[in-house]
């Protein structure tokens, strides 16, 4: 029942429950604060009392020097060993590879460019590239209007709103020599047409303002946003229209790379490999930024960009926009050149301190127009304008953990343990699923843990099946989402369940998946790609890299989009799993996760990364590896259906990871393409 349709006295009863539930978990809350507290007091004690040894004062040295090496470890992880040494420097000389495969070599040569130009599309699409101009360098301009008028895609028209200052009159000459330039090139024998559209502002209206002065003077039925010290890949247009035509996309981007401010194209600094639209993704972090270009009619009678927002007004625009969207299309490839100088936000968001409280509130704004309520945003670690956002959690709904154990009583007491002692959220229920144990210990505990109302253990017959066992599980679940949880995983955040939860919540969400370390703080889960590894089945993104890592992009410090999570730590509503058939029995051990969480994505849900909620997982404990005898071979045919299942999906790539990232590696090192052709169909 809607609570405004409650009668006074179910409304009384409604908030007198709600209020009891609070005072449950204040109390709960305050138990374990004076634990901790407790707890805390007594190791004061113990350190104050070995500091104060003649012991610790002589070794003080030896402590610095180790604590120095330890630090050192830690923060390279995998990669302080002698085999992760060798890798990353392969895959930096990898990348120096591609920056010059993806710079002017990827232009097309004399016949490639005459056949793009002849290309005739079934549609008609005109690009009018919005260009706005502030006191513009004189080369960084030439070289912003050259990269269009060498477009090879030929229908387009250039619309140029100058607010430069008198001491800049040299804008406005440049911008009439190039129409001129154009009317001869493309009619000697008239004077009535130009591609280039040229106005003088009276005065500077700032991006936001000059940019809608740009679209004024426009007629296409095609945007597109080009920044005045940026340069296009010459292909760029014909890729977009392409797109429009074989796709009926209605909003395009491309990956993007940053170059030099005093240099050329291939002097590249960051090379920013993209994936296909994610709406979660792009509310953290503005990842589509450039090239954008879209259909005319999304913007349906409101403003391009929101001068309230200058500084994100780009991001603002691209959430406002691509909410509308039907169809929004990601070209993976490299086709914008943002160019890094003084002064830009390519060099330093720092340079434009305001574009941070802008973007949170273009972001803000966003979330508000898609009906969320009561959510906060906050900059991360990795940068001031990559967001972490909580969302409200409605009402206290039950969560149901899953946990399968067989023996492994040492494994099964920590995991268990740590959600009792470290879970903030207090409505949950614990249904162990034994499954063919045989020792004492594990069967006394069983018996210890049911002791707590809130635990239960149920009892699975046969042949080990994870699959079967998860599913047996659930069918005794009483929550309203199921949370399956591995035996040797070990809860870090107290607030690991609301970090899932709220994304479970959402009607759009599928899987939700966390952030999972191995013992030495290295990371064994942070959301899975298809495709990837030895299999080409699927495998984990950053693994083994070190918990203090950013990663690609910053990727590791922001909720995202993937194609699947881990069934380690997964969450997502009862009734959606069960409606999904629950997790595929064919997959005994493995992959049954990542068939699950494909089965979501393909009935229209998003599956969810969080790396704020975070766990250890001392992965394979209880049931060994699957690298060698009977383990290999089971998982060879797991893996081989799986790769019959998803056949189609596997050869198109997973949506979520770039084309031009290699499968061989969970690192987001570059794959080198052979020869140009090759280069073409990635």
């Amino acid at each position: 029942m809607d609570r405004k349709d409650m009668t006074e006295a179910e409304a009384l009863r409604y908030y007198k429950e709600a209020y009891r539930r609070e005072q449950k978990r204040g109390r709960a809350l305050s138990e374990k604060l004076s634990v901790a507290e407790q707890n805390e007091a007594e190791a004061i004690g113990k350190l104050q009392r070995i500091k104060g040894s003649l012991f610790w004062r002589l070794s003080k040295p030896l402590r610095a020097l180790l604590h120095k090496v330890q630090r050192t470890k830690e923060r390279l992880g995998y990669y302080g060993s002698l085999k992760g040494i060798l890798r990353k420097l392969n895959a930096k000389s990898i990348e120096k590879k591609a920056r010059v495969q993806h710079g002017t070599a990827s232009f097309p040569n004399l016949e490639e460019a005459a056949k793009q130009r002849l290309t005739k599309f079934d549609k008609e699409v005109k690009f009018s590239i919005l260009m706005p101009l502030y006191n513009t360098p004189e080369d960084f301009l030439r070289q912003a209007i050259e990269s269009v008028t060498d477009q090879t895609y030929e229908n387009w028209e250039l619309c140029l709103a100058d607010g430069s200052d008198e001491e800049h009159a040299y804008v406005e000459q440049i911008c009439k020599e190039y129409m001129e330039h154009d009317k001869l090139y493309l009619r000697p024998s008239s004077s009535l047409y130009c591609r280039i559209l040229y106005k003088k502002l009276p005065k500077n209206e700032g991006i936001s303002g000059n940019t809608n002065a740009c679209l004024a003077m426009s007629s296409g039925n095609y945007i597109a946003l080009f920044d005045h010290d940026d340069v296009l890949h010459p292909s760029v247009l014909y890729e977009y229209a392409k797109a429009v035509c074989e796709q009926g996309a209605d909003y395009i981007y491309c990956d993007e790379a940053t170059f030099k401010g005093s240099g050329t194209i291939d002097d590249m600094i960051t090379l920013h490999f993209k994936p296909d639209f994610a709406p979660d993704n792009l509310r953290a972090n503005n990842y589509i930024c450039h090239f954008s270009a879209f259909a005319r009619r999304l913007l349906d009678g409101t403003e391009l960009f929101r001068s309230e927002f200058d500084g994100s007004q780009d991001h603002d625009m691209i959430l406002r926009l691509t909410a509308r969207a039907k169809c929004v299309v990601h070209i993976p490839k490299l086709m914008y050149y943002w160019r890094s100088h003084a002064g830009s936000v390519a060099s330093d968001i720092n340079a434009k301190t305001y574009a941070i409280d802008a973007a949170k509130g273009a972001v803000a704004a966003h979330l508000k127009a898609q009906g969320f309520k009561n959510f906060s945003i906050s900059s991360t670690k990795a940068f001031e304008t990559i967001f972490q956002i909580k969302y409200e959690i409605l009402g206290n709904p039950k969560v149901s953990i899953i946990i399968p154990n067989r023996d492994h009583l040492e494994d099964l007491s920590r995991c268990v343990t740590s959600i009792l002692e470290r879970s903030t959220y207090d409505n949950i229920e614990i249904i162990v699923v034994e499954n063919n144990s045989t020792t004492e210990e594990i069967f006394a505990y069983y018996q210890k843990i049911q002791e707590n109302p809130a635990v239960k253990v149920i009892t699975y017959k046969g042949d080990f099946n994870y699959s079967r066992i998860n599913n047996l599980g659930v069918t005794q679940a009483t929550g309203e989402y199921v949370l399956l949880l591995n035996n040797d995983t070990q809860v870090i955040t107290p607030d690991w369940i609301e970090e899932m939860l709220m994304y479970a919540q959402r009607k759009d969400v599928g899987a939700v998946g966390a952030k999972l370390y191995y013992e030495d703080r290295t990371i064994q889960h942070a959301g899975v790609v298809l495709g990837l590894g030895a299999h080409r089945t699927a495998g984990h993104s950053h693994y083994r890299v070190a918990s203090q890592n950013l990663g690609y992009m910053g990727r590791l410090c922001y909720a995202q989009n993937v194609m699947a999570v881990t069934g380690a730590c997964l969450m997502m509503k009862k009734a959606l799993f069960v409606k999904l058939g629950g997790l595929e029995q064919a997959f005994a051990v493995s992959l049954n996760d990542v068939d699950l969480c494909v089965r979501a994505w393909k009935a229209g849900f998003v599956n969810v990364f969080t790396p704020f909620a975070e766990l250890y997982h001392y992965e394979s404990a209880s049931r060994g590896s699957d690298g060698s005898g009977e383990n290999a071979a089971r998982y060879e045919k797991e893996s081989e259906l799986f790769r019959k299942r998803w056949k189609t999906l596997l050869e198109k790539g997973d949506p979520y990871y770039n084309p031009n990232f290699s499968l061989d590696r969970s690192d987001f090192a570059l794959r080198i393409s052979a020869n140009k052709a090759e280069q073409a169909e990635a």
